[in-house]
């Protein structure tokens, strides 16, 4: 299984960020954070064309199942999900829940947590 999640939406850059703000919250999830990568880059004076937006997102009762299984799962949380332009193509991404949570462990309960809140 390819461990990206990775859609085109024929949405402006600006409109897919705010609809995937509406749609997370809709779904249960709140949003931590959103980081300005391509922004940030380019106050840095790096030349950055496209633009990149990440959200860290997270579901309160999924966190805490996955936290209770083992807190070295924090470093894998809030969940990242990243809005992107790439050749005049808005896109959205993400790392599967799947390659998040089950690759570092083989317990078959973060399984469960990880087809609950996948795409």
């Amino acid at each position: 299984m390819d461990p990206f999640f990775i859609r085109d939406t024929p949405k402006s850059f600006e409109d897919a960020s705010s609809a995937l703000q509406e749609a997370v919250v809709n779904q249960g999830f709140g949003v931590l954070a959103v980081h300005d990568l391509g922004n940030t880059l380019r106050s840095k004076g790096l030349p950055f064309p496209e633009q990149c937006r990440i959200f860290e997102v997270c579901n309160s009762q999924q966190a805490a199942k996955v936290l209770s299984t083992t807190m070295a799962f924090d470093m894998a949380l809030p969940y990242r999900i990243s809005f992107y332009t790439e050749a005049g193509q808005t896109r959205l991404g993400m790392i599967r829940h799947e390659a998040i949570l089950a690759t570092p462990s083989d317990d078959p309960s973060l399984s469960e947590v990880a087809r609950a809140v996948r795409p």
